[in-house]
């Protein structure tokens, strides 16, 4: 019945002259879009299935195939918007939520892009990245702590535990189940190359990278997935989720599809069967629940670990970030509202949250404003799309930013924005044994460290030409950034001035 009222999004198109029946789209679409028609003699393809992932374009040794948006439409109707009358269909098939993969693809504010990075000229001249230090490692966790010294006048070593950086970025939470083993193993190796971390999600730890240790942060959700003793004394740091940027105030869901035998026991659930968060942890309803909890993590792991705590972006994160600043934790991960997913009601994704250039200005005034800000560490998340991204989050008050979806695509992601189905063709969000080994871990590890090598360098060239020599020196440096295009409020929020003032 969904076919018969909804027409194809895409259409293959296929170059009759150039396609020479090799059949290699039909081996590489996992959504049996391609297949020969032995009466006809030639290849058909059957559009309805179709989610662009562009595997078939990609892998065509002729380049015979290309994907073009449906030219086929409705009727003209600018108060029912195409995407909005095919919401109604599907539901009206099925009876059920709408479900979405990855960020929020409408046309949102990136105020990311509306701000701009002052640079330095004479009297303060710029410096030479190429040919002087530039230093851009950073150290997350709890800083104002009490100068103390011995009998003998040298001082004492009280600084809580640290994640040390070599480079302001680490890989986001994204949970194996939602993700490969293969996609995994790239982030974890890559991390471990590079002298930073990556964040497990809420799906556990595959006993094959516990020893990957040392760059890994484990996660605490809502629903204890894989979470034991040893998987916290593994790990470098512990995060708390609270809240994700797509889906802000509900819990996940993990099709029981994707429950294969290795994660049903990395997460310690039933093979085959959903795997569903609650909205909120059980046991936290205040900011004293928090509190407990994040002392009993430390205590589980003889406070030798940092704590996360990681919520969405929402109006009032402000005020949240001041609580959880107060409750013991050693660093805030904020995400924010454009941020990506494997799965997530459509609703919630395009309609709750805030971005997070809003959040982190608001986030860090108010623990600047009430004397905390070195209390607690800040990271953001959220469609950070660049270097550029990275240095005007820092400017903005980050110590350091999370990336998932630019880390996905440099892995291979088309965002054709399907992860919920468990078919990708590029053995990233998918665990098909036949679709995982896609994934070359070897050349995903290779692909995520020349990412951020080459983010790190261009940080350098940016600090370079701001006449910054360090992250610390950037951090919070707002009279280095300008906005375009921004009324009135929102360079109030950021803390900004317009460009030419």
């Amino acid at each position: 019945m969904m076919d018969m009222f909804i027409p194809s999004e895409y259409e293959v198109v296929r170059n009759a002259d150039l396609c020479i029946g090799c059949r290699v789209c039909e081996r590489q679409c996992a959504n049996e879009v391609h297949k020969f028609d032995k009466d006809l003699g030639k290849m058909i393809a059957d559009s309805t299935k179709c989610v662009n992932c562009h595997r078939c374009v990609c892998m065509c040794p002729t380049h015979a195939l290309k994907i073009v948006k449906s030219d086929d439409t409705y009727k003209l109707n600018y108060n029912w918007p195409v995407r909005a009358m095919n919401e109604v269909y599907r539901q009206a098939a099925t009876g059920g939520v709408l479900l979405s993969s990855m960020g929020n693809p409408a046309e949102n504010p990136i105020y990311f892009n509306k701000i701009l990075v002052n640079a330095s000229q004479v009297t303060n001249p710029p410096i030479d990245p190429l040919r002087e230090p530039m230093e851009t490692t950073v150290y997350l966790g709890k800083k104002d702590v009490e100068i103390k010294r011995d009998a003998q006048g040298r001082l004492k070593d009280t600084l809580p535990p640290q994640l040390k950086l070599i480079t302001p970025i680490m890989f986001s939470a994204m949970s194996y189940g939602s993700i490969s083993y293969n996609a995994h193993e790239s982030l974890a190796r890559a991390a471990e190359e590079l002298g930073i971390y990556y964040n497990t999600g809420e799906g556990g730890l595959h006993t094959d990278f516990y020893k990957y240790g040392n760059n890994t942060i484990v996660q605490v959700a809502s629903g204890r997935f894989g979470v034991h003793e040893q998987y916290l004394k593994t790990a470098a740091a512990i995060e708390i989720k609270m809240g994700q940027g797509a889906k802000p105030g509900i819990g996940g869901h993990l099709p029981g599809m994707k429950i294969s035998d290795d994660v049903s026991k990395t997460r310690m659930i039933p093979k085959g069967v959903d795997a569903i968060s609650p909205a909120p942890h059980h046991d936290i309803y205040s900011i004293e629940d928090l509190r407990q909890l994040i002392y009993s993590l430390k205590e589980a792991t003889a406070y030798t670990k940092p704590v996360i705590v990681k919520v969405a972006a929402v109006h009032n994160v402000a005020a949240i970030a001041s609580g959880i600043a107060r409750s013991g934790a050693d660093i805030i991960a904020i995400d924010g509202f454009r941020g990506g997913t494997g799965a997530a009601p459509t609703r919630i994704r395009d309609n709750v949250g805030i971005p997070i250039e809003l959040a982190l200005a608001q986030v860090d005034e108010r623990l600047r404003q009430e004397g905390i800000r070195d209390s607690v560490s800040i990271v953001v998340g959220g469609s950070i799309h660049s270097s550029s991204d990275v240095v005007k989050a820092i400017a903005l008050g980050a110590d350091a930013c999370y990336i998932a979806t630019a880390a996905v695509l440099a892995l291979g992601c088309h965002l054709c924005r399907s992860c919920h189905a468990g078919k990708c063709n590029w053995g990233i969000a998918t665990q098909r044994p036949d679709l995982v080994k896609r994934l070359n871990p070897d050349i995903g590890k290779e692909r995520l460290v020349n990412l951020v090598h080459a983010w790190t360098h261009e940080i350098q060239e940016m600090m370079g030409g701001m006449g910054i020599n360090s992250i610390e020196a950037l951090r919070g440096n707002r009279l280095m950034l300008r906005g375009v295009g921004l009324n009135e409020t929102e360079l109030r929020i950021l803390g900004i001035k317009h460009a030419g003032e």
